[in-house]
């Protein structure tokens, strides 16, 4: 697998993974996009809102082809963003709260019924 900035030739299929997962990000033209690709196929994309590398960034959205869940490629495109823009921040749903946790997220509700997560860095989880 490897993990990238999706050109834009494959902004259509980041777009139709977004909508099989039903996420909805409208501004998706703006974002920047990381795709995991396997034999020239994208199977996992991650929109982030970010104003450049080094700078924050907000992961918008997530979402794995169905079949390929629970191989790491959302882990995997986490790491990458990670690697992108610090620090790395998230707002999603409770039901995916575990993923975020399990990355090393710290989270807490953001009042309007989601959660707020912060990648915790490297040096932090260390202490």
């Amino acid at each position: 697998m490897n993990v990238r900035e999706a050109d834009n030739d494959e902004r259509l299929a980041v777009r139709s993974l977004f909508d099989v997962a039903m996420l909805q990000v409208p501004d998706l033209l703006s974002m920047e996009l990381l795709v995991a690709v396997v034999d020239d196929r994208v199977v996992g994309a991650a929109a982030v809102d970010a104003d450049g590398i080094g700078e924050p960034g907000e992961i918008r959205a997530i979402a794995v082809r169905p079949r390929r869940r629970g191989q790491g490629i959302g882990s995997a495109l986490v790491a990458a963003a990670e690697e992108r823009w610090t620090p790395v921040t998230a707002e999603f749903d409770e039901r995916v709260r575990p993923f975020y946790e399990a990355l090393g997220f710290d989270v807490e509700p953001s009042g309007d019924g989601r959660i707020h997560g912060v990648k915790r860095t490297t040096s932090d989880v260390e202490r």
